[in-house]
């Protein structure tokens, strides 16, 4: 196997994940919530953690989100229930997805990296969100399935936005 072969499947393969990441923005644009939960293995994990400890553990310092597939789902019915005031109606959003690297690859797994910049438009005002989202993925029949999503923020404090009522 020569390098330029092997250069070649990763273009393939970061190309392929690009496609995926790009498919997955426009789901949560589009307010396809249920549609981009299916995107994830029932083992998975979406985190966003503080602002202030962008690689803290976790299970010992606070995260704005940290879900199982179990409390993801919920957080969706939650989003998209008139009561949930804070998103009814519901934010506009606009996703700009960058930068897509294939940082590991086994048979069994894709460690992948880009940068985002989430702009949200809702009752007159607009917010601007940036970071790097982090995926752990699987292969699944043409594509690939979540198992790990962690959206971390540039942000070194959330004000003058003041909170997330919506999936990063």
């Amino acid at each position: 196997m020569t390098t330029e072969t092997v250069d070649l499947s990763l273009s393939a393969l970061r190309l392929r994940v690009e496609e995926f990441l790009y498919r997955e923005a426009a789901l949560l644009d589009d307010w396809r919530l249920e549609e981009w939960v299916e995107l994830f293995t029932l083992d998975c994990t979406y985190e966003v953690p503080a602002a202030d400890h962008p690689d803290g553990d976790p299970g010992t310092t606070w995260s704005l989100i940290h879900d199982r597939r179990t409390m993801l789902e919920q957080r969706i019915i939650r989003l998209k229930k008139p009561e949930a005031h804070a998103e009814f109606p519901h934010s506009r959003t606009s996703r700009i997805i960058g930068n897509v690297m294939v940082e590991e690859r086994t048979p069994e797994t894709i460690t992948a990296r880009s940068t985002f910049l989430v702009s949200r438009m809702k009752a007159g005002k607009f917010d601007q969100y940036a970071g790097h989202y982090r995926y752990e993925l699987v292969p699944h029949r043409d594509a690939f399935l979540i198992r790990r999503k962690k959206a971390v923020l540039t942000h070194d404090r959330l004000a003058p936005q003041g909170k997330i009522s919506f999936v990063l």
